[in-house]
């Protein structure tokens, strides 16, 4: 009879292992949600089933003892260990009996274990204690969503099921917590650029209807104004044609569907190159170009991107340098290329350094329209130099300037 347990443990251990690399391997979060809660049920299972035999009068043989139960039992901690959701079991009294380590990170890291503790000396959520007590009422709960204020704020998808129980109620109640914080986060960022999307394309848009419907009610008789008006269609359809090219581009490279071609780059010669692209906009902002980099300075990465990014930065030098300002490009070498865009502007506040790099993220909203602009420029230079391996940063001070470093690694 005896023989009958470990076969029993093994045969659901190996249930709960196959699940469990089903889970790990899945990329639907959703069928990741279900593989994770069979092969919680399943421990559960196993965790009560061999609870009951040790209350038992007979006393079963010692399981540890046996070579296949305890090459059973590695594999079962192996598996628990390997989860990224948390699991945590309570008993009747609302103590805990099992959890795994995800859910010893999540409520108490500093304690050895989690188990024996009491519910309420391990959160004080009410979400989580009324999620588990409705489990060992026999109620089953899902998608209760509960949020973690520590050194970083976390969100789970907490579901509760009720486990054991021979029509006398449930003997304990199973609580697996999905993390779902990249989830939210990137909604939250999907929303935003959403929103600013239509944002940033309905004031063009705005502005060409107003014109064509003035030009439609007899202003084309006027060839002026007809000319004035063409001319401002012309610039909010440029406007949002670069703002659609802009999106595509940050697309692609964000997708990794954009394959650099890196080599040898004469950096000189690329710089005057940029800035005879740009002089005739920096003539007209009445901005100097000056390019300081070495003759013989070269650099390792992409020449198509590197050209993009550096016209990104000098053409925003430009923007906001003042009127008869210099815009600047030096080069240190050192154990990574230095690439530094400087401007002798009136600077960036501090609070706006940390954000600088996020789509269509502005300082002064209004003048950065009134220049033009999409607002995805110095998000585009951010991860074409992640994309080379390397860095983008900026230090600023007020009334002084800024300065934009690209850093990139050598060969």
């Amino acid at each position: 009879m005896f023989s009958e347990v470990p076969k029993r443990l093994a045969l659901l251990v190996s249930v709960c292992v196959v699940l469990t690399v089903l889970a790990l391997v899945v990329t639907s979060f959703s069928l990741r949600i279900v593989f994770s809660v069979l092969v919680l049920l399943t421990a559960a299972i196993i965790f009560f089933s061999r609870r009951k035999d040790t209350n038992r009068s007979n006393p079963l043989p010692d399981l540890s003892q046996s070579p296949e139960s305890f090459a059973v039992s590695s594999l079962f901690e192996a598996t628990m260990g390997s989860m990224r959701e948390g699991l945590l079991v309570v008993d009747k009294d609302m103590r805990v009996v099992a959890s795994n380590p995800a859910a010893h990170r999540l409520f108490s890291p500093t304690l050895p274990k989690l188990n024996s503790q009491r519910l309420t000396e391990l959160t004080r959520n009410p979400a989580i204690y009324s999620a588990f007590l409705d489990g060992l009422k026999g109620v089953e709960s899902s998608g209760i969503k509960v949020e973690t204020h520590g050194p970083e704020r976390q969100v789970f998808d907490l579901r509760v099921v009720p486990i054991g129980g021979n029509g006398k109620g449930p003997e304990g109640a199973l609580g697996v917590f999905f993390d779902i914080t990249r989830t939210e986060r990137l909604e939250i960022i999907r929303q935003e650029f959403l929103s600013n999307v239509s944002h940033e394309l309905r004031t063009p848009l705005t502005a060409i209807l107003a014109f064509v419907e003035t030009l439609e009610t007899g202003a084309m008789e006027d060839a002026e104004s007809s000319q004035r008006f063409l001319s401002i269609i012309r610039k909010n359809a440029s406007r949002m044609h670069g703002l659609i090219d802009d999106i595509l581009e940050l697309t692609a490279i964000e997708g990794g569907n954009v394959t650099l071609r890196a080599a040898t780059v004469e950096l000189h010669e690329l710089v005057a190159e940029v800035c005879a692209s740009l002089a005739a906009k920096a003539a007209a902002n009445g901005v100097t170009l000056v390019n300081r980099v070495e003759p013989d300075a070269a650099v390792f990465a992409d020449s198509r991107r590197l050209e993009q990014m550096l016209t990104n930065l000098i053409d925003n030098g430009i923007k906001f340098s003042r009127e008869g300002g210099t815009v600047t490009i030096r080069h240190e070498p050192g154990t990574r290329d230095r690439i530094m865009v400087e401007d002798n502007g009136d600077g960036i506040p501090a609070q706006h350094l940390e954000r600088l790099f996020e789509r269509f993220y502005r300082v002064d909203r209004a003048r950065s329209r009134d220049i033009g602009g999409t607002g995805l420029g110095l998000a585009i230079v951010k991860h074409l130099a992640l994309l080379h391996g390397g860095e983008v940063t900026v230090d600023s001070e007020l009334g002084k300037g800024t300065i934009f470093s690209i850093h990139l690694p050598k060969r």
